[in-house]
């Protein structure tokens, strides 16, 4: 039992900032899923990082907004999530799936709502987006997939690069709303944050893959959210991979060729 039990602690503790974020955000979940609808909806107004929020000085909403996940069954976002997450905090580390998780979901947050007071002065949209509903964890995840892209063996990493990047602008191209165009920013942010991880390619095993495509999965799901962007998405998403891998053969950034894969 007191092995068991020893095992246990050293799994979270191996994965305590996916434990930690995980645990918080299903307790927040639960709860909501008791409030009746009124309270449900100030919740939200409450923690969104929308215009009007921030623009009245409520900046605890960069960081608890994160928290505050409004995205329907729990079932059916944070199995994937935790993977994402658990494949970053293995490859990187705690510190770094944070570092990389707040840079996406804060910076790509700040970008987007200084676009929209762009959009509001110029005439473009109207104000009343500034009381738009903005929580969840999307812009964080998001991130952490760009992030990923230190860890991939340098031979597939235009791939990668390439595939994400050309979806995320399919789906902003689209131009459903703002928080789309969010989502290319945290990938692109995730992105830059990966350009300071270590050169030496983590060595991937049958478990660390098994959470990556898991994670991946999710993470196109946050990326391309409905079905013509998912099919329009991965049609391009493909040609992008093929154009960054035929670049890089020509031209290769040196961080990116890195090392032969390490431990």
């Amino acid at each position: 039992m007191d092995m068991v039990l020893s095992r246990v602690l050293a799994c979270v503790a191996r994965f305590r900032v996916t434990v930690c974020y995980a645990v918080i955000v299903a307790a927040i979940t639960a709860v909501m899923v008791q409030m009746d609808p009124d309270m449900h909806d100030a919740l939200i107004r409450h923690a969104s990082t929308n215009l009007h929020n921030l623009g009245h000085g409520r900046v605890g909403t960069l960081v608890g907004s994160a928290f505050v996940v409004d995205a329907g069954p729990i079932y059916l976002w944070l199995p994937g999530l935790v993977c994402l997450l658990a494949v970053a905090e293995l490859l990187w580390g705690s510190m770094r799936l944070a570092i990389a998780f707040a840079v996406g979901h804060i910076g790509a947050t700040l970008f987007v709502a200084a676009g929209l007071v762009a959009a509001v002065r110029s005439g473009w949209m109207s104000a009343a987006i500034a009381h738009a509903p903005d929580v969840g964890m999307s812009y964080g995840a998001m991130a952490v997939v760009g992030v990923l892209t230190a860890a991939i063996p340098p031979r597939w990493r235009p791939a990668w690069a390439g595939y994400w990047l050309a979806v995320a602008a399919v789906v902003v191209a689209a131009g459903r709303d703002f928080t789309d165009v969010g989502h290319a920013i945290a990938l692109v942010l995730g992105m830059a944050v990966s350009l300071t991880f270590r050169r030496t390619t983590p060595r991937w095993t049958a478990p660390r893959s098994a959470l990556l495509v898991i994670g991946a999965a999710f993470g196109y799901l946050v990326l391309a959210d409905g079905l013509v962007s998912m099919v329009v998405g991965a049609a391009w998403g493909g040609l992008g991979a093929l154009a960054f891998e035929a670049f890089a053969r020509v031209r290769l950034p040196v961080h990116w060729k890195g090392p032969p894969a390490g431990a």
